[in-house]
């Protein structure tokens, strides 16, 4: 499966799919994705209009969203599942990211029991880390 393919296998659809492209991906383990920030993004015009800067909800969305196709990439079949935030169990934004900037995202999978995966997360721009935390995900049938 290649990334583009991988890509498409998330349920998001824009505004949602907040994850612009695959990186890197190894089977049931781990997963790096990449968020393009830019100003033509219709949030920017009330968050904040005159310092614009990625809401932390969706940073943690694109982190929930990398994490996922991490979990998921270790089903064997699309139908045994699509993974969803069940939980955040720590979060931290730990500096803004505003337009111009590239997200990049690592989640790594330590865990996965029954329907459930605990993958930690990570946001960087350049060499920094911008946001960090661990969730857990949960395994919800495909429609």
């Amino acid at each position: 499966m290649d990334f583009d393919e991988i890509l498409r296998s998330l349920p998001h659809a824009f505004p949602f799919r907040v994850i612009d492209r695959i990186l890197d991906i190894e089977k049931g383990k781990r997963a790096t994705a990449l968020k393009n920030v830019s100003m033509d993004e219709p949030y920017f015009q009330g968050h904040f209009p005159k310092e614009p800067s990625l809401p932390g909800v969706l940073i943690l969305e694109a982190m929930a969203q990398t994490g996922g196709l991490a979990f998921e990439s270790s089903f064997e079949k699309r139908e045994e599942g699509i993974p969803a935030l069940a939980s955040i169990e720590a979060f931290r934004v730990k500096k803004g990211v505003i337009p111009g900037d590239q997200l990049i995202i690592e989640a790594e999978v330590l865990r996965i029991f029954s329907n459930l995966a605990k993958v930690k997360v990570l946001a960087k721009v350049g060499e920094e880390t911008v946001a960090e935390g661990t969730l857990v995900l949960a395994k919800n049938p495909a429609h």
